[in-house]
């Protein structure tokens, strides 16, 4: 069917409710916007939906939510999961409480029971309540950093990791085989709870979170020592990390906690800022001037669902705050637990951290120094999740921290995907180690450096958006797969890994195989300590380029990364 006609089937069906159909008839004579709602559905990728809130089939809104469920549901009663049930959560963003319940409402009509968290809960938290409650899947309803006009939802399976290999792929096929309306099912909320199908979860799961993650704690004595010295500043960006975080804090006596009053509350419009992404220093401002106002140690912001973890320190040689990386807070994150575990004898036997692909080198030099393996997994926190599984089940290795670039890592396993909440905790823990040494967290780090080298990592994306943007990004990975180059920049290409053709190849033709999943993404090894990667988003319509040096300073370092980006972009 061509998109028009679907727009026209919208409009006039009454299984759409009237609020979806008056939206879109006054979308009537916008042909470009009528395409690009209903050019295609809205795709469910390896890890979910995500998408611009409003009416159509390339949007999210309740049928395409249903839609989706409906596939998860046939999926579970496929492997007899129906009495396991499926936990539920959701953040702060437009849309996500009736997401989340239409969710429930949908599987229980199906037959399967639902958990659903009575308000706004972290990502993390239902990675944890998965596994708590023994569920077979969970979901949760997120669009994590993007944009204020989309929203999200993730698919969990019953080892509390985002899906992967073979379940995404077979839950993919499942919704793909959805394409009546007719077949989607849905119950009244009283029914669904009358017949025991759906169930409210809270403060039970919540007090077995927050008693995992004060687990992770290694020196609570000396928090006790500077708790009331120690200024923090933190900002939950409108989203859902306003509660854990204060409570962890709180339980483990930081008692100088000042919260940015203007972003404390959640709201779906962000309205002060455009874009809830700490990685974005716009999304900064708020906090920063608290900062100056009470002379801060710390500064912390956690995304809406809070998984990632945005850090300023202060540079006690200018008073200036210094912003930091994912790939900086997770090393000192990193090389505290390590260095002080080794130090008390508490490193279990065969440890092991995992990283993805893109993240620093310099955590395959922190992992040698301490004698940890160092395992590389594919972008994307869930092959961390995975190998912790895998862990367990091959009883080969003991995880011990995970992390990824995109300011995203989980210490200890009480859940499998990457925690915000955890990495405040012990963040706020490290700088109180330091603290009581007349050190700030940026001192530590110029050690770090000091002791490992100056690695540097770097970021570049070009957004593409709509039909059009989709078949340029194809064709630009297309291209560059195409032939190997000679050199990138300065810098000589030692191998190209081609990571959805599973091959390694050099510039004179050697072939072997990769052993990661496949995957869309292109991998350059490079001489004198420096890589880059190219790959498409899987959640926006953005390719991105990612590059990594080692400097003989950090000047030199950030000379070198600038330089190979701008080398990179133009292959």
């Amino acid at each position: 069917m061509m998109y028009n006609e679907v727009y026209n089937e919208w409009c006039n069906n009454v299984y759409f409710d009237e609020a979806t159909r008056n939206e879109l008839k006054g979308l009537a004579g916008n042909n470009d916007e009528i395409r690009d709602r209903f050019y295609k559905k809205l795709e469910f990728g390896t890890g979910g939906l995500r998408g611009v809130i409003g009416a159509g089939t390339n949007r999210m809104n309740i049928y395409t939510v249903r839609q989706a469920t409906q596939g998860l549901a046939d999926y579970i009663i496929s492997q007899h999961g129906e009495d396991k049930g499926v936990a539920i959560a959701y953040d702060s963003r437009i849309m996500s409480p009736e997401f989340s319940k239409e969710a429930a409402l949908c599987l229980n009509a199906n037959g399967i029971k639902t958990y659903r968290f009575e308000s706004l809960r972290p990502t993390p938290e239902l990675s944890f309540a998965v596994r708590k409650l023994g569920c077979i899947a969970g979901i949760v309803v997120t669009a994590s950093h993007n944009p204020r006009e989309y929203n999200g939802y993730k698919v969990y399976w019953e080892d509390g990791a985002q899906i992967t290999p073979p379940h995404d792929k077979n839950i993919m096929k499942c919704i793909s085989e959805v394409n009546s309306w007719e077949e989607v099912k849905t119950m009244p909320e009283e029914e669904a709870v009358n017949k025991g199908l759906y169930h409210i979860i809270g403060a039970e799961v919540d007090n077995a979170y927050m008693a995992e993650l004060k687990k992770q704690s290694i020196h609570p004595e000396i928090i006790s020592q500077v708790a009331d010295s120690i200024k923090i500043v933190y900002t939950p960006l409108h989203g859902t990390g306003n509660i854990p975080v204060r409570r962890v804090l709180k339980e483990l006596g930081f008692s100088n906690v000042h919260i940015v009053a203007e972003q404390e509350a959640p709201d779906g419009t962000f309205p002060t800022v455009a874009y809830p992404n700490p990685e974005d220093s716009k999304a900064w401002e708020l906090a920063l001037e608290l900062a100056k106002k009470v002379d801060a140690d710390i500064i912390l912001a956690t995304d809406p669902d809070a998984d990632r973890l945005g850090v300023y320190a202060k540079d006690t040689s200018t008073g200036e705050y210094v912003s930091f990386t994912g790939n900086m807070s997770g090393m000192l994150i990193a090389e505290y637990i390590l260095r002080e575990r080794t130090t008390a004898g508490t490193l279990p036997e065969n440890p092991a951290l995992v990283e993805t692909i893109v993240t620093t080198d310099m955590a395959k030099a922190v992992a040698a120094s301490y004698g940890v393996k160092l395992v590389e997994v594919l972008t994307g926190f869930k092959y961390i999740g995975e190998q912790i599984k895998l862990f367990e089940e091959n009883n080969s290795y003991n995880y011990v921290f995970g992390l990824e670039e995109s300011y995203g890592c989980l210490a200890g396993t009480y859940a499998r995907d990457k925690d915000a909440c955890v990495a405040v905790m012990l963040l706020c823990e490290v700088a109180a180690f330091y603290k009581a040494q007349n050190k700030t967290l940026w001192d530590a780090m110029l050690e770090i450096y000091a002791k490992y080298g100056y690695y540097k990592e770097g970021l570049a994306t070009l957004t593409l958006k709509g039909e059009k943007g989709a078949e340029e990004i194809k064709n630009m990975m297309e291209k560059m797969r195409s032939e190997i180059p000679q050199a990138i920049g300065e810098y000589k290409v030692l191998a190209m890994r081609d990571y959805l053709k599973g091959i390694r190849k050099t510039p004179d033709g050697e072939e072997s195989r990769l052993t990661l999943p496949e995957s869309n993404v292109i991998y350059f090894e490079l001489s004198d300590n420096a890589w880059c990667c190219v790959r498409p988003s899987g959640t926006e319509p953005k390719i991105k380029y990612y590059c990594g040096v080692k400097g003989n300073s950090g000047e030199d370092a950030d000379i070198r990364l600038e330089e190979l980006k701008k080398a990179l972009m133009e292959q």
